[in-house]
Formats: structure tokens, C-alpha cells, sequence
């Protein structure tokens, strides 16, 4: 009989996001996140007819999006 061993939290805990929610802390419509996602610009996955995006995913994308006060992409 092999023992089971719980998995550290912190290594494999993911926290995915719907659409909604992620259309909330953007500030942009359901439709511009749908955009982004099918553009490959945001990683997601699909759950049946609805998609999950990760949190991690949502931080990445904003701080490549950042724009400095010049117009200049950071």
C-alpha cells in the first residue's frame, strides 16, 4: 500500500477567471476579452461553451500592455 502525499498548494494552485470577471478588472467589454482570446493574445481554456482564463494570463497581458506616459510601449 503506497502512501499519498499532499501536492504543496502554492506550486499547482491556478485561479481561472470568467469572461465577466475578466472583463471587470480590464474595464472592457465581454466582447473585447472574446477578441483577445480567439486572437491568441490571451491564454484560455474552454470548459464546455464557456471559457476559463487564468488569472496569471490576465497580470501578464496588462503588464506587456503598459504604456508609458510618453506613447511608448514598455
Amino acid at each position: 500500500m503506497t502512501a499519498v502525499r499532499a501536492l504543496p498548494r502554492g506550486d499547482f494552485e491556478v485561479r481561472f477567471l470568467t469572461v465577466a470577471e475578466v472583463a471587470g478588472i480590464m474595464r472592457v467589454s465581454k466582447m473585447t476579452v472574446y477578441r483577445l482570446v480567439h486572437a491568441g493574445e490571451l491564454a484560455a481554456m474552454r470548459v464546455g461553451r464557456s471559457y476559463r482564463v487564468p488569472e496569471r494570463a490576465v497580470q501578464e497581458y496588462l503588464r506587456h500592455s503598459y504604456m508609458s506616459g510618453a506613447g511608448e510601449t514598455a
